[in-house]
């Protein structure tokens, strides 16, 4: 598999960004901020949902001992349903580009739409995940992360199966949603029309 692009711009240093969990139906977005050195590569980086989730744990660690720099955050189901999810997904962003150790000159973001932040320079990229390996690592970090997390809350809430959908809409997960109801970790703002009537909130779990 031949390596992706390490950088768009040679002459500046770089953060890539990327999400995790835009089209879940619980539990929050998380977002990475990761800046890679010019010479870094791995052939088996790529978009994090092109990669089995072996291929990610294993991608993870290596990840994270040869960036310059990297950070994850995320941005609570609540605040998804108070702000919508587009805002969502940019605030963790904004959060993860904050908690870098280095300050970045220019943001590779994946996807069409950002707001600037704190002045620095910024690109957008459609399937940018698998374009440039900053990126692509960013997706690394947000996927995995954010997994992690979904395996943690379904301990808490196992009637839901987090630890097979984690949180995607499956077909399991809107039957386990329509028999049981919500929990307090579904977004509330994130269910079908037609559906809603049908879906209570369930306030003994």
């Amino acid at each position: 598999m031949k390596s992706l692009p390490s950088y768009y711009s040679k002459d500046l240093l770089e953060a890539g960004c990327d999400e995790a969990g835009r089209g879940c139906l619980a539990g929050p977005v998380f977002a990475a901020a990761v800046i890679l050195p010019h010479n870094f590569m791995h052939p088996g980086l790529n978009d994090s949902k092109q990669l089995s989730e072996k291929e990610r744990l294993i991608l993870r660690p290596y990840i994270e001992m040869n960036a310059i720099a990297w950070a994850v955050a995320s941005v609570s189901e609540e605040e998804i349903d108070r702000i919508n999810i587009l805002n969502a997904s940019i605030k963790a962003m904004h959060l993860a580009v904050s908690k870098l150790a280095v300050v970045p000159e220019l943001l590779l973001i994946d996807g069409n739409r950002f707001k600037p932040y704190q002045g620095i320079s910024h690109q957008c990229f459609i399937e940018g995940d698998s374009r440039f390996a900053s990126i692509a690592a960013a997706s690394v970090l947000a996927k995995t992360y954010r997994d992690d997390y979904m395996n943690e809350m379904h301990i808490i809430y196992p009637q839901y199966r987090w630890n097979k959908n984690k949180g995607y809409g499956t077909a399991e997960h809107r039957k386990m949603i329509l028999s049981l109801g919500l929990s307090p970790m579904h977004r509330k703002s994130f269910h079908l029309k037609e559906a809603q009537q049908q879906i209570p909130f369930n306030t003994n779990l």
